[in-house]
């Protein structure tokens, strides 16, 4: 049972990360309905921003984390009021070309850095020793990641619950002209999801560095690893996408823990959460907490 709990620990430290970074895609499809493919390249951005200001400015890791997150949370408006703002009422897939070409253009910017092909570790700013309980081992780096992926899932569930700005963002994703007939400004909701999805995910970018290393590769990647559990939870849906993030992250750790080596099996890790999204469309075409529209004719 040791074996079955650390994988359960594993899944559970896998997956926060998969729920942070889920929550960036969710934020700009609700308000927007936009699914912004270049994600990913927002979360490389925000790891490597926070590399930068701990080993070359010198700056504390604690204090560089916050700050590649406001930088990132800029840099995503700007994205937003620069190229998306021109193609509000524009066909959708005038919207998913940009978002392809902005994946390239981030992805060419950053390959042009001095670390842009290199594997990179931060230095280390935990103890290296791992917390054994009962047989079970959780590196200082994974807790510390976890806590804070909970703690900005918890300050985004009553941001998006209790703050004026928040009830506004999820009042354009209902109803974007009732919305603006009561006087919510429907492109500034548009700008802060941008910016507050650009938030999470240098946050995501960030805590995945610091787990497993700097390689640009991996980090945008991610974005793409990410779309089942988005898919999953439900586009619209925040509890969807922590509740999927968690669901992926056990499942991967599961297979790669119970599968793979065994019968001849090998990276069923990466097959099956999608193996699992596509039976679960089957049944819920909307994800498992996805809000499903009734148009009446």
């Amino acid at each position: 049972m040791t074996y079955f709990f650390q994988l359960v620990v594993s899944g559970i430290v896998v997956g926060s990360i998969y729920a942070l970074a889920a929550i960036g895609f969710v934020l700009i499809y609700k308000s927007s309905r936009v699914l912004n493919l270049a994600h990913g390249q927002l979360i490389a951005a925000g790891a490597y921003i926070t590399y930068t200001l701990t080993v070359y400015c010198h700056i504390p890791i604690y204090i560089s984390f916050v700050l590649s997150m406001i930088l990132t949370f800029f840099l995503a408006m700007s994205v937003e009021r620069i190229f998306l703002r021109r193609l509000i009422g524009e066909p959708i897939i005038s919207v998913i070309m940009v978002t392809i070409g902005l994946m390239s253009i981030i992805d060419g910017v950053i390959y042009l850095t001095p670390f842009g092909s290199e594997n990179l570790s931060f230095p280390s700013f935990l103890p290296s020793q791992p917390i054994v309980f009962q047989g079970i081992y959780i590196s200082y780096t994974q807790l510390a990641g976890v806590l804070i992926t909970f703690l900005l899932i918890g300050v985004f569930s009553w941001f998006f619950r209790k703050s004026t700005v928040g009830i506004s963002m999820r009042a354009v994703s209902d109803d974007q002209m009732a919305s603006m007939s009561i006087g919510i400004s429907v492109p500034r909701v548009f700008g802060l999801a941008w910016a507050t999805a650009g938030l999470t995910a240098a946050a995501a970018g960030g805590i995945l560095g610091n787990i497993v290393g700097l390689n640009f590769d991996t980090l945008h990647a991610f974005g793409i690893i990410v779309f089942p559990v988005v898919i999953l939870g439900g586009l619209d849906s925040l509890p969807g996408a922590v509740a999927a993030g968690i669901i992926m992250g056990l499942i991967q750790q599961f297979a790669s823990g119970y599968l793979d080596g065994n019968w001849g099996l090998s990276g069923t890790a990466s097959l099956l959460p999608y193996i699992v999204l596509l039976v679960i469309l089957l049944f819920k075409p909307h994800g498992l907490f996805g809000t499903h529209e009734i148009e009446r004719v």
